[in-house]
């Protein structure tokens, strides 16, 4: 990853260069040296990315380290004999201020949304919390915090929908005890229950990180029972399943996958919960998630969907975000804890 990142800058900024050679001629078009740059940036992305996250990377060097460079360069040449050069320098800052927002502002944005949801098998109120996508890196004060707010909701339930940690097989190990020390530290528990499932980032040796932790952990689809509530956790591919069938519950019933497309098969739950998609981390005006990977529709790959015979889906846009060779960004999609809060009521 290193060395791609490397030739790819150093082959940027010859575009860099050569950019800025057609912004001095005061009869070349504004939008050549623009142009010249967008298209180098993406070439290259495509051609030396290594897939779709690693090209997303270099489009970010591009787009915030080379763009505002280019732009820069030809707005301070072109100030003084065009009107367009004051532009140029605007689009810059704008392009600054927009990566600024997007790698250091908005990824530690964490909010904590919340949905009511009413069930006639319901015999009393449960509040249920669901934490998807911690994915991280380290254990540090922004993860703590999260975990110190899931507790301060005073949950009846909590849901974790998958991928906790997506390091390499050395860091691993310690990084989990810091996750399952944080975990103690805050004392997260709920009285119905803790639940969780894997994710796809998850090494086949995830569970252990909830090891003597008290919390029902689902290496297999099952369904566990209590007194008011029934909750099936899918195995990670089972959540992939778009063809799954899950038999309803006489009793308040909860399915927790990771992925949301077993949501297009036949699971007859109240409710469905699944992370995965990060809300598609990057949102853009009028187009909405850039990324899903998922087979639901894309206005259901994020927030609340009522689905037919009475069911809800809940896709959490996660806590975390996309590491190993994405680039490590959110823009108007901000990290979220959901509470649901069910109760008692209609039909």
């Amino acid at each position: 990853m290193l060395a791609i990142d490397v030739l790819y800058n150093l082959a940027m900024l010859a575009v860099d260069a050569a950019a800025l050679q057609l912004a001095r001629r005061r009869g070349g078009r504004v939008f050549l040296p623009v142009a010249l740059a967008a298209l180098g940036a993406v070439t290259l992305a495509a051609a030396l990315g290594g897939g779709a996250f690693g090209g997303m990377r270099l489009v970010a060097w591009g787009l915030f380290v080379h763009g505002p460079l280019v732009l820069t360069g030809a707005g301070l040449l072109r100030r003084r004999t065009r009107r367009d050069g004051h532009g140029l320098l605007a689009l810059a800052a704008l392009l600054v201020a927009t990566g600024v927002w997007a790698f250091l502002v908005e990824p530690g944005r964490l909010e904590v949304n919340r949905v009511r949801l009413e069930s006639p098998k319901l015999r009393r109120p449960l509040r249920i919390v669901i934490v998807a996508d911690l994915q991280t890196d380290e254990i540090g004060d922004y993860e703590r915090e999260a975990l110190r707010r899931v507790v301060e909701e005073r949950p009846d339930v909590v849901l974790f929908a998958g991928d906790y940690l997506q390091a390499g097989e050395r860091e691993r190990p310690v990084l989990r005890e810091r996750l399952r020390a944080a975990m103690r530290e805050v004392g997260l528990a709920a009285p119905e229950g803790v639940y969780v499932v894997q994710g796809n980032v998850d090494a086949e040796d995830w569970a252990l990180t909830f090891a003597g932790l008290g919390f029902q952990v689902f290496d297999r689809t099952r369904t566990v029972e209590r007194a008011d509530l029934a909750v099936t956790g899918l195995a990670m591919l089972d959540s992939f399943d778009t063809g799954l069938a899950v038999p309803a519950r006489d009793r308040f019933h909860i399915a927790l996958g990771h992925a949301p497309d077993f949501a297009l098969g036949r699971v007859e739950a109240d409710l469905l919960v699944a992370g995965h998609t990060h809300g598609g981390q990057v949102r853009l005006p009028l187009i909405g998630p850039l990324l899903t990977l998922t087979a639901v529709p894309r206005d259901w790959a994020a927030g609340v969907t009522p689905l037919d015979g009475g069911r809800t889906l809940v896709v959490s846009r996660g806590v975390g975000m996309e590491r190993d060779d994405a680039p490590r960004l959110r823009f108007n999609c901000p990290p979220e804890i959901v509470v649901v809060e069910a109760v008692p009521g209609g039909r």
